[in-house]
């Protein structure tokens, strides 16, 4: 769902303030350079408008600085070939896997927003992995995913290293997915890695009221079918 502008707003000072009194450094500002406009976004992603919710955020928080849990950082929209191509994990959701623009990254982890019909707001996540890619839905909205990261901290499942200041989340060898189900809160909100294997019970449920097709989210031939069709549409951008 679309957040309310001053709820999201909330949401994301909530936990700026939170990762800052932590100890993460959150630097003003950041290289925005040759982002995107609204109007070459619309014709990247197939739409008519792009919601003022990730524009927004695109304006506070820093791109590519690791301030989001487990590094994560976010994206900047300089490049659609590359935009396109972070969707490529984006089988067999119920909506058109285009509709919907990467927002944050780490490892082989992406988050994106979906950008109309009746989801439009929510943040779904894809493993960009070649036997593990659980395409599944991480939060109803941006505030409720910020407001999910910001629990972490009461409930101390951030680990710090000496040799950087990222918010971790079992850096000592713990299965991250265990950690945050023993503190109550959402595994799929935080951009860790969901394995198939210790916790495939856990994604095909979630995938399940999602609205996932299970019997194809695994689906090598709708995988493939996907990117052909992202292919497509990059080569669609350049006539």
């Amino acid at each position: 769902m679309l957040d309310d502008m001053p709820v999201l707003r909330a949401a994301v000072q909530a936990y700026r303030a939170a990762a800052t009194a932590a100890g993460v450094a959150w630097p003003d500002g950041g290289e925005r350079a040759g982002q995107l406009p609204p109007d070459v976004l619309c014709r990247v992603f197939d739409v008519d408008h792009i919601a003022d919710q990730p524009i927004w955020l695109a304006s506070q928080v820093p791109p590519h600085e690791p301030v989001l849990p487990a590094g994560a950082y976010l994206l900047r929209w300089t490049d659609a070939d590359e935009l396109l191509d972070y969707l490529s994990f984006a089988v067999a959701i119920p909506f058109h896997w285009r509709h919907q623009v990467p927002l944050f990254f780490v490892d082989h982890l992406v988050f994106t927003f979906v950008l109309t019909g009746d989801r439009e707001g929510e943040i779904w996540r894809y493993q960009i992995d070649a036997d593990d890619w659980n395409p599944v839905r991480a939060a109803p909205s941006l505030a409720a995913l910020f407001t999910e990261w910001t629990k972490g901290f009461a409930a101390n499942v951030y680990d710090r290293s000496p040799y950087d200041d990222w918010l971790h989340i079992g850096h000592d060898g713990r299965d991250p997915f265990d950690v945050l189900q023993r503190q109550a809160l959402d595994p799929f909100a935080f951009p860790v890695h969901a394995s198939s294997y210790p916790h495939g019970d856990l994604v095909r449920e979630r995938q399940r009221e999602c609205g996932v097709d299970v019997g194809r989210a695994d689906d090598f031939e709708s995988q493939e079918a996907l990117l052909e069709a992202v292919d497509a549409a990059r080569a669609s951008l350049r006539t």
